[in-house]
């Protein structure tokens, strides 16, 4: 079986938020796969996704803590400000964690850890509404 469907997700102030729950239940063909794949393509460059701890909210702080230091707005000579000082910064974020997951499905749903969550990391201050493909295959 393979299923296709773009989920749009509605728009977030920066940060990192758990988005498992809307992009599962975005995807009924989920519930016919006893096991396959789900891809997961972001198609954004100043967003992307990851795959981490959905338990705590200090994970999600301290993430956008990291990265906020790590690639800073201002004291660095961007050249690509057209869109913001904000901008580029969120290409390299977005560069360094990836666009993309996939994640094995058993039962009807994603095969995650206990504590794993699908998290869209939002680098802009207003990025928008933030279109996922989802892609399924399995039996």
């Amino acid at each position: 079986m393979w299923a296709q469907r773009e989920i749009m997700l509605e728009p977030r102030p920066r940060g990192f938020h758990l988005v498992t729950g809307e992009i599962v239940s975005a995807l009924p063909e989920l519930a016919e796969v006893s096991v396959g794949l789900l891809h997961l393509l972001l198609a954004h460059t100043s967003a992307s996704l990851t795959l981490n701890e959905n338990a705590s909210p200090e994970v999600r702080r301290d993430f956008r803590t990291w990265f906020d230091l790590a690639v800073p707005e201002r004291g660095v000579p961007w050249t690509h400000t057209f869109e913001g000082e904000d901008d580029m910064p969120a290409h390299i974020k977005a560069a360094l964690l990836g666009p993309t997951l996939t994640l094995p499905l058993r039962g009807g749903e994603p095969a995650l850890g206990t504590w794993q969550g699908i998290y869209l990391c939002e680098h802009r201050d207003r990025g928008g509404r933030r279109t996922v493909v989802a892609t399924i295959w399995g039996e």
